[in-house]
């Protein structure tokens, strides 16, 4: 059953890093009662991964955990979290996941053991529902192989489970390139919480089952491809930065069915999330230029609870290797955000890390405090899932064109007409959600296979 949040959980000086209204406890780690921890993520090296190379692949994973343990107890690191992000091989042959997810579990057993080394694992499999077009979001072989790979890599040890889900990415694709704000609101706030409240029912089910903990999803292929296009000028930053509010939408209903976080680190819309259901998040910002490139470095940091580097491919650097450097940078970040708060410092920190992106970018401007409380309270005034992502994308697009009037916020002069554009566009859209949906799943018919979302009904 799905649980409608119809307040705002926090106030301005509670949504703030290392501390949530309902911490995480599970095997000595404690997420959000006002410590910081750093979730370190990696990758493979280039490697072609095939039945030849499965040794070779283990051995690599081996090593990269051998080395975060060793650099965390020369660190005097005490608490960690670490993400397994099983990549489309992985998921497509659940067995290989389970056999490296059982790898880092066996090291970080060891490193408890013996270094008093406090850690969860995150697994994360990959969503691998997209091998048909249209994709087959609630049935067949790829839905199938994603939850057994799910059940497997949670028997074999793992902690928390997340997953950046796709539903609704056959429509927000081209949305995103055409600056289509009706289809971005059709395909993530509509499609995207339709199929998450399926897949998280499932996913819900599977923790039970396990005795692990359903931690959240992430709008990144939509939010962060947003704002991957913004920052090469295809599409406007101010359009992106709506992009994000909408994306708040889909990624609440896992809450909405049972999870209880933290968060998945590449959701920036974590900072809504956090102020709506007070669970505790991951963020990822400076520390996360080693996957890629955002505006968003200090301002992210506002909020997290855990502190994450995105993902690093395991290459060797002039110090090391790149995990065991990228953990070490999350450690000294952590180090510092902890420190502020036992100084009782820890909100001067936090603005001043939201001071320091705000005004130069409409994407971090609607992650300052303000911002995310004014759009989390109007999302979760709305009745359903449409109304939520309208109301979502009218507040921020409102909150943009006051910031860009006072001079708050740096909007590109080429941008500004975008402001009043998305203004007429949302305040034309239908009052009823059936209008339109029977609009859009009529502009989107060659694209969208309706029987594939709970919203189907009479489009099917």
């Amino acid at each position: 059953m799905r649980r409608r949040y119809s307040a705002v959980s926090l106030d301005d000086s509670e949504l703030v890093f290392g501390r949530s209204k309902y911490p995480l406890r599970r095997k000595g780690v404690v997420i959000g009662e006002g410590t910081v921890i750093p979730e370190i993520k990696f990758t493979l090296p280039p490697i072609d991964i095939e039945k030849s190379s499965y040794g070779e692949v283990e051995d690599i994973y081996r090593e990269i955990i051998s080395g975060i343990c060793r650099r965390s107890r020369e660190l005097h690191q005490h608490e960690l979290i670490v993400e397994f992000e099983l990549l489309p091989q992985m998921t497509a042959e659940p067995r290989r996941g389970e056999a490296i997810t059982s790898i880092l579990v066996e090291a970080l057993e060891r490193s408890r053991r013996e270094d008093g080394l406090k850690s969860l694992l995150r697994i994360t499999p990959v969503d691998i529902r997209e091998s048909t077009k249209p994709p087959r979001r609630m049935e067949g072989k790829g839905l199938e192989h994603l939850l057994e790979s799910f059940r497997l890599c949670a028997a074999a040890g793992g902690d928390l489970l997340s997953i950046e889900s796709t539903g609704g990415k056959e429509v927000t694709d081209p949305a995103l390139m055409a600056a289509d704000i009706p289809g971005i609101i059709f395909g993530a706030g509509v499609l995207g919480s339709a199929d998450m409240e399926s897949l998280w029912t499932e996913i819900i089910k599977i923790s039970e089952e396990t005795g692990t903990v359903a931690a959240g999803d992430t709008a990144c292929g939509i939010g962060n491809t947003a704002m991957i296009l913004a920052d090469q000028g295809y599409i406007p930053k101010v359009f992106a930065a709506v992009v994000r509010a909408i994306t708040a939408v889909r990624s609440l209903v896992a809450y909405e069915v049972g999870a209880v976080g933290p968060g998945k680190d590449c959701g920036y819309e974590n900072a809504f999330l956090k102020a709506i259901t007070g669970f505790p998040m991951s963020m990822e910002g400076k520390s996360a230029a080693c996957a890629h490139f955002s505006s968003l470095g200090n301002i992210a940091g506002a909020y997290a609870d855990l502190w994450s580097n995105e993902s690093v491919q395991h290459i060797k650097l002039l110090s090391g290797m790149a995990p065991v450097v990228s953990l070490e940078q999350l450690v000294y970040d952590c180090r510092l955000f902890n420190v502020s708060t036992t100084r009782n410092k820890e909100l001067e920190l936090r603005d001043w890390l939201v001071e320091s992106d705000a005004m130069l970018d409409p994407q971090a401007f609607i992650l300052t405090p303000d911002s995310v409380l004014d759009i989390a309270n109007a999302l979760v005034s709305g009745e359903n899932d449409y109304q939520r992502s309208v109301m979502a994308a009218s507040h921020a697009v409102e909150i943009l064109r006051k910031a860009d009037a006072s001079g708050a916020v740096r909007v590109d002069e080429r941008e500004k007409p975008w402001l009043a554009k998305m203004e007429e566009v949302i305040n034309g859209l239908p009052e009823k959600s059936e209008d339109f949906l029977d609009k859009e799943f009529d502009r989107w018919r060659e694209t969208v296979d309706p029987s594939q979302y709970h919203v189907r009904q009479k489009h099917a």
